[in-house]
């Protein structure tokens, strides 16, 4: 007897991104997958995202209110969620090209399996692919797959991220406190109950732009994700560690920002 595919929760947490939602929302309605309900939770834009939105009414469960930030307007999603397997997918990042129908074999095919991660390209505003060494360094790690080393560093995407609906259930919703690193605090919390499994191929990629979180400060990043992996291990060790990786990282990219000043430099 073939068992059927899981119905699949995308939920899409959302405040003016009017120039990305188009094609966020595009890259997982022309998935194709049989089994989707898709959420849009929007956090009262006033640029002309409820307009991109409006354009998928029929496609897509929408809402546009105040909201208390990203982590809410997740949690808001996840409490209408009614699909087996449960993902969320920021407003300004893409699903590859039969990603949800790779997704759904996976989880047929391992019942035992409750969080799913994979690989994941970085791309510029334009939807260049960037920062290539940045990927195969967290494709490296995802090999690896290590509690310990995910205390150190966080290697796992979130947008390539998808939990079974009994891990929400189990471990709750996303810290509303955190402006930043939600997913990663959520995937520490996980881990703590649930193995990761890795299906070996590239779901989704993460946009970087100048408006985005990513693109604001990775330092201020790092910094909240050093106190984040501080809940989770009293082992002054691994602290130590996470605090030397964030350095280095912080380090390189100021680097790389300098040497691509310079190079622009030459080039005028």
């Amino acid at each position: 007897m073939k068992t059927s595919l899981p119905k699949i929760s995308v939920i899409t947490p959302t405040f003016n991104q009017g120039d990305f939602i188009g094609q966020t929302i595009e890259s997982v309605l022309c998935q194709g997958y049989p089994k989707l309900e898709y959420i849009v939770m929007d956090g009262g834009s006033t640029d002309n995202t409820i307009e991109v939105i409006k354009k998928y009414d029929d496609q897509v469960y929408w809402e546009s209110e105040k909201d208390r930030g990203q982590s809410h307007a997740i949690n808001k999603g996840l409490r209408l969620a009614s699909g087996e397997v449960v993902a969320f997918l920021n407003s300004d990042d893409l699903y590859e090209p039969g990603t949800l129908l790779k997704v759904g074999n996976f989880f047929v095919h391992h019942p035992e399996a409750d969080w799913l991660t994979g690989r994941c390209r970085i791309i510029g505003q334009g939807g260049r692919v960037i920062r290539r060494g940045v990927t195969y360094y967290k494709n490296f790690w995802l090999r690896v797959r290590s509690y310990w080393i995910l205390l150190v560093l966080d290697y796992i995407s979130q947008p390539a991220t998808f939990w079974r609906n009994q891990v929400i259930k189990r471990i709750g919703g996303f810290d509303e406190d955190l402006q930043y690193a939600m997913d990663y605090d959520y995937s520490l919390r996980v881990g703590q109950h649930f193995q990761l499994w890795v299906l070996n191929e590239y779901l989704a990629s993460y946009r970087i732009h100048p408006s985005s979180k990513a693109g604001a400060s990775a330092q201020a990043q790092f910094c909240v994700d050093l106190e984040i992996a501080k809940k989770y291990t009293s082992s002054s060790v691994i602290r130590d560690l996470h605090a030397f990786h964030n350095a280095l990282i912080v380090s390189i990219y100021r680097l790389l920002l300098h040497e691509k000043g310079h190079a622009n430099l030459l080039s005028t």
